[in-house]
């Protein structure tokens, strides 16, 4: 199962929780989910450098039908390089699983090269990683980019993205504290927090613990949200009876958030392209216990939904290329292109350029990414104040965690530093008069 899914990111552009969901776990215990989840999520994780290694072990490359090989092999090797996984039962695995592929007749192939590594990994690594999309196990052209957008930091980005990341809660202020709640996560659980200065709400368990475990969260207690995309509420700073917007609102981490920040007491309206992702803002909401007015509709399109009254604040956390998410996401790396993030950049100007009039004067608008390329950041958000003097920048508070200073507007978040996601955030306000 684990391979398929792989099978279906590398050749079918398939996002890895659809490729997940598409495979029958009917009758498996949780754990066996679990472990399926994370053989394909480590696959996917390190497939470049695997990729790599698999053409120096065969002796020829695998025919088009016998991709799925390919990612077998992947699978196979990551769990060789679990130190929690005998070396003996990876193999045996892997080879096990060519039959139940219904690829018997290559049961032979991947025993001999799966057992060929086993003796030759470090002979094999250090002619791999001569090369940089095996070395940093990313695509050649986002290396470049970060190389160039961040020539100081993009090694330490490369590997950020390897790294398993942490799971963040949003403790909800309307219904506790981060004290209280990290006392109930270590009294019923046995499991410590850590909190984060900047993101008053943010803590992080010290254990995995899965979502439906967590104490009170069916209530509404806590929220799995990003300690980094938390920082967006706090620093569009809605008050009390003001009119929000959120303009691309699924699946509701930010929505949810800025009605707790207000305790409920705003007018939110929660848009989004996609009347199917809406639903999930709802569900969000019920469990919360918030109210918010959910608007199908285009954010480059105002016309067709906007009811003619300005907006106190708004928030539009863009579509991106998600490069800052990638150590949550691995599939991002074989999904996006480096021809992708001109049609990006252009659509984010599109949408502050179409929902600026939709500001009062006086309001403030937040724009963000979880995308680490300034093509997508700074260049777009300073050709947008060059072109609309009306708009002015606000400074951002100096305890954001991790930020990386650099040219341009706005501020970047890096991932790794304080173990959160890479965001990027610019605030502005709309001159009076």
């Amino acid at each position: 199962m684990a391979a398929r899914a792989v099978m279906a990111v590398i050749e079918q552009g398939a996002t890895l929780e659809a490729a997940l969901a598409a495979q029958d776990t009917t009758g498996l215990e949780d754990r066996d989910r679990a472990h399926i989840q994370a053989l394909a999520f480590g696959a996917v994780r390190w497939h470049h450098r695997h990729q790599a290694i698999v053409a120096e072990l065969l002796d020829r490359p695998l025919r088009s039908r016998d991709r799925i090989l390919e990612a077998l092999l992947s699978v196979g090797l990551f769990q060789l390089g679990d130190p929690a996984q005998p070396d003996y039962a990876a193999i045996s695995s892997t080879v096990g699983a060519t039959r139940l592929l219904g690829q018997e007749r290559a049961a032979g192939l991947v025993n001999a090269a799966l057992r060929r590594y086993q003796r030759e990994a470090p002979a094999i690594l250090a002619r791999v990683m001569e090369d940089a999309e095996a070395r940093h196990s990313h695509p050649a052209w986002m290396i470049r980019q970060l190389q160039q957008d961040w020539p100081e930091h993009w090694a330490d980005l490369l590997e950020a993205n390897q790294q398993q990341p942490p799971l963040w809660l949003r403790v909800n202020a309307m219904r506790t504290t981060v004290s209280e709640y990290a006392a109930r996560l270590q009294d019923e659980l046995g499991i410590s927090a850590r909190m984060l200065p900047g993101a008053p709400q943010a803590l992080a368990p010290a254990a995995p613990v899965a979502v439906t475990r967590l104490p009170g969260f069916a209530d509404g207690l806590v929220t799995v949200q990003d300690a980094a995309s938390q920082l967006a509420a706090g620093l569009l700073d809605p008050q009390p009876g003001m009119r929000v917007l959120d303009a691309c609102a699924a699946p509701g981490g930010k929505s949810t958030h800025l009605l707790e920040h207000t305790r409920g007491q705003i007018e939110l309206t929660a848009l989004d392209v996609s009347a199917e992702r809406l639903r999930l803002v709802a569900g969000n909401l019920a469990r919360l216990g918030l109210e918010a007015r959910l608007q199908a509709g285009d954010a480059t399109a105002p016309e067709t939904w906007w009811d003619g009254r300005p907006f106190d604040r708004i928030l539009i956390d863009a579509p991106c290329s998600a490069t800052g998410v990638i150590r949550r996401h691995p599939d991002i790396k074989f999904l996006r292109r480096a021809t992708d993030i001109p049609a990006l950049a252009a659509r984010q100007a599109q949408m502050l350029g179409k929902l600026r009039p939709l500001l009062r004067p006086g309001g403030r608008l937040l724009y963000s990414t979880c995308s680490l390329l300034r093509a997508e950041n700074s260049a777009v958000v300073s050709n947008f104040l060059g072109a609309h003097p009306e708009m002015r920048e606000l400074p951002l508070p100096d305890h954001l965690p991790a930020a990386a200073p650099g040219p341009g507007c706005g501020r970047q978040l890096l991932p790794g530093a304080v173990d959160t996601d890479g965001f990027y955030y610019a605030l502005m306000t709309l001159v009076p008069g």
